[in-house]
């Protein structure tokens, strides 16, 4: 099991007491929450994915259960909408650098700064955009229509989801970012 290896790699890197119980704590929260994960295919590939892209969201989230809890949600929301959730990270680091109460000058709001005229269009002008699960299920289903919508080519579907479509500005921002930061599989970046 991996997280077996994690520990036994962090006594022989002789951790300091402090550094060691944050350690065990995070490696019992990833057991936990791994068990939970249920849009991964398999323990071992939660296991993976959880521990690899933790230690890439510390820049933007230090909180180490707060980064499992939103892996795990941004997992969740790609995967029911069939998108990378590699790419979501990086449309989320573009858009909001993971703060969940940011707030464009248009007005779009959250992770992924959604319009709030889309909870009216869907009839749910309650809804709370700054609640990550619910900016999730918005976000990943509006880049998902639009992704069907220009079937399949990215550029055009990130440039749609942005309001700018024609211009690449914005599908190179996120494409920079997913080879940057977020890339662990090819995704097609071809028009």
């Amino acid at each position: 099991m991996l997280l077996s290896v994690v520990a036994g790699n962090l006594a022989a890197q002789n951790i300091q007491p402090a550094e060691s119980l944050e350690r065990e704590a995070l490696r019992q929260f990833l057991e936990a929450n791994v068990a939970a994960s249920d849009s991964f295919d398999d323990r071992f590939d939660a296991e993976v994915w959880l521990v690899d892209m933790s230690a890439r969201l510390t820049r933007f989230v230090p909180e180490a259960d707060a980064r499992l809890k939103l892996l795990r949600q941004i997992h969740a929301a790609a995967t029911r909408s069939t998108l990378s959730s590699e790419l979501v990270l990086a449309v989320i680091e573009v858009e909001s650098h993971f703060d969940r109460f940011a707030v464009s000058r248009a007005g779009a709001q959250g992770l992924m700064q959604v319009m709030p005229f889309w909870k009216n269009e869907i009839g749910r002008p309650d809804d709370n955009l700054t609640d990550n699960l619910t900016n999730l299920d918005y976000g990943c289903r509006i880049l998902q229509f639009y992704l069907q919508r220009e079937d399949g080519v990215l550029h055009k579907a990130l440039a749609a989801y942005n309001g700018s479509s024609g211009q690449r500005v914005y599908s190179d921002k996120v494409e920079r970012a997913w080879r940057a930061h977020w890339r662990t599989a090819n995704l097609d970046w071809s028009e």
